[in-house]
């Protein structure tokens, strides 16, 4: 089955734990825990020296709250994209997070996560 046959109850159960995951490892600035669940395109095209500084200078991504609010999906192709409201521990406001799933050998895999 795509993933974007999936109702949206069934992906917000996959989506979840990975985007919880994303956020306890971004906080904890484990890189290879991160990119655990990344499709073999994603990780292929992330520089680990960026993303190792990002993690090392960035206040926001060090600091993201578990106070997460789903807020949609938004179905593509042969991926879905699920948003979330994503606050900080540190910084006032509200950022955008955005996770793209699809399938990838059978299972499924990000193939996007980021926070505007």
């Amino acid at each position: 089955m795509n993933i974007i046959e999936k109702t949206d109850e069934e992906i917000l159960a996959i989506a979840d734990p990975l985007w919880r995951d994303l956020l306890k490892h971004s906080n904890e600035g484990q890189y290879g825990q991160f990119v655990e669940n990344f499709s073999n395109s994603l990780t292929k095209a992330m520089n680990e020296v960026e993303v190792g500084h990002q993690f090392a200078n960035s206040e926001l991504a060090r600091n993201l709250s578990e106070q997460v609010d789903y807020l949609g999906i938004i179905r593509r192709g042969e991926h879905v994209t699920v948003l979330y409201r994503q606050r900080s521990t540190k910084k006032e406001g509200e950022w955008l997070g955005r996770l793209v799933l699809g399938h990838e050998d059978g299972e499924v895999r990000i193939f996007g996560a980021s926070i505007f």
